[in-house]
């Protein structure tokens, strides 16, 4: 190596340079390394910036350990100085910011009183039933809530395997069962607690909870609440 010259990820071959595998595959596909690697965007004169990152993640116990380092933590590193020990706790920061942060673009279900508000305006007042599937994450943030089958509710119309599928796909915690009752009586009928239950038996197996059974009309139902999930 040169004296004095600085060993960049530049004399790595394209295939091996984070930027370049971020770009063409994707920021998951990147090691804890080659991601802080990225931030610092060069490393020290004698390592490149992802081994200079590996290096700084290692000594203070892999990403965890990151969470209450100090600059003066930080710079024991050689080749990590204070802007790179900046750089390193503005993004665990930032990564604590995200975590609290909540989509506000995902509603949360917290009562039956919010599922009537989700859907109430989309099933309430059709002249057939329709059943829907509001998928919940673990925070009981909505991720979706698409519709299962539209018709009289029955065994054979509402099966397992079309309920659970989209919340097999969209890894969903919880889910809330609904319908709607044209007539406007809210009262569940003899099928909506044998559907019901069926579906509760299969999201057991499966490890997905059900959380309520919301009846819409005028008004609304919450199995929940009576005592009947």
């Amino acid at each position: 190596m040169v004296e004095g010259r600085r060993y960049t990820i530049k004399q790595l071959p394209p295939e091996l340079r984070p930027r370049e595998r971020l770009l063409e595959a994707g920021p998951a596909a990147l090691s804890n390394a080659e991601l802080l690697g990225i931030l610092f965007g060069i490393g020290s004169r004698e390592k490149t910036a992802v081994e200079l990152a590996s290096e700084v993640i290692s000594t203070h116990g892999d990403l965890f350990g990151l969470h209450n380092v100090t600059v003066h933590d930080l710079v024991q590193t050689k080749g990590v100085g204070e802007a790179k020990a900046c750089i390193i706790l503005a993004a665990v920061e930032f990564g604590k910011r995200l975590g609290r942060v909540r989509n506000p673009g995902r509603p949360v279900i917290s009562s039956p009183a919010d599922v009537e508000s989700l859907l109430r305006g989309r099933i309430a007042n059709l002249d057939r039933e329709n059943f829907v599937a509001v998928l919940l994450n673990t925070k009981n943030e909505v991720l979706e809530y698409p519709t299962i089958s539209v018709g009289t509710l029955s065994s054979s119309l509402v099966h397992p395997r079309e309920v659970f599928k989209p919340a097999i796909r969209a890894s969903a915690a919880g889910i809330v069962l609904a319908h709607n009752h044209p007539s406007g009586k809210v009262e569940p009928s003899r099928e909506d607690r044998d559907v019901t239950r069926r579906l509760v038996g299969a999201a057991e197996i499966i490890g997905i909870e059900v959380l309520d059974h919301v009846i819409l009309g005028d008004g609304y139902f919450s199995m929940k609440e009576h005592g009947m999930l």
